[in-house]
């Protein structure tokens, strides 16, 4: 095989963003030319290395074992040009990606901890749902990745070889409501108060259903507001635009008007924060970025 370094970098964008439409925003090509480059990677390797479905693609066996080696192979190439720039640094890059919340706390108290005990470690982050950070992972665009897991807690992706995969924390969500609105004063709210309300919550996509929502209601919840980040779902909150579900540990960063609650009568949600890496032996800065994130998610 002789395929191109266009050709891998390609290969790597598409995997990691599930579509030739999305690889080829990022890498700055037309749909058309994408398609070219994966075409011509087939014609090397002989065989598809995608598999085409309406949400977009993702890796057949072939594809997985070229990204394997293609990461190693860019890897190289970028660590090269660094060294004959003159600018290959004194300090070990880790890549990090993170789910939205655990951006607002886990990431900042690891960060810390990093930066007074380990100074020859340089983060460097990016936030994501936990689909599309699972295929970065597998495209080897990020090193570490803390994603969230619901029950029944299955493996992050069915893909060999397996994710290596630490809990480092679990808990029960609950119900942030306006200071002022139907709710105020409350600590605890029944599931049965929730069927006619407004509700802000994080749009479904790539795999990963509408997260902000209470399970379980009857009928079918009035979504008024969507949004990804944390920030303008709160605010949002304290507008008294709607209620929305958080992680208790988030009661450290709420905006001014808005309050948690507990919600009984109903199933519990809970959530799993995990931190994935690729299998294989991991280099001591990347151990060291574990711990940290271990210690700095609050429990």
């Amino acid at each position: 095989m002789e395929p191109s370094l266009t050709g891998l970098r390609v290969l790597r964008a598409t995997a990691e963003r599930g579509s030739f439409t999305a690889a080829a925003a990022e890498l700055g090509y037309t749909q058309s030319a994408i398609s070219r480059q994966v075409a011509a990677l087939e014609r090397e390797a002989g065989a598809p290395l995608f598999e085409r479905h309406p949400g977009g693609v993702r890796l057949t066996s072939s594809g997985a074992t070229l990204l394997r080696h293609a990461r190693v192979v860019l890897d190289e190439i970028d660590a090269a040009t660094r060294e004959l720039a003159g600018t290959e640094p004194d300090v070990e890059v880790v890549r990090v990606g993170t789910f939205i919340s655990a951006g607002a706390l886990v990431l900042p108290r690891a960060l810390r901890t990093l930066r007074d005990r380990r100074p020859d470690i340089r983060v460097t982050s990016r936030d994501g749902t936990t689909p599309a950070l699972v295929r970065a992972l597998r495209a080897g665009t990020v090193d570490l990745a803390v994603i969230s897991s619901r029950a029944p807690y299955r493996p992050p992706d069915t893909e060999l070889p397996a994710l290596v995969t630490e809990v480092i924390s679990e808990t029960g969500l609950v119900l942030a409501a306006s200071t002022t609105g139907p709710f105020a004063g409350r600590t605890v709210v029944s599931v049965d108060e929730l069927g006619d309300v407004d509700w802000i919550a994080s749009p479904s996509s790539g795999g990963e259903s509408l997260l902000g929502v209470w399970p379980g209601l009857a009928g079918r919840p009035r979504v008024a507001h969507t949004a990804r980040d944390w920030l303008t779902k709160l605010q949002l909150v304290a507008a008294g635009c709607g209620v929305t579900t958080v992680p208790p540990s988030l009661a450290d960063v709420l905006p001014d008007g808005v309050q948690l609650m507990r919600v009984d009568g109903g199933p519990e949600e809970r959530r799993r924060a995990l931190v994935a890496r690729l299998p294989g032996r991991p280099s001591r800065a990347v151990m060291a970025v574990v711990d940290a994130l271990r210690g700095g998610y609050p429990s």
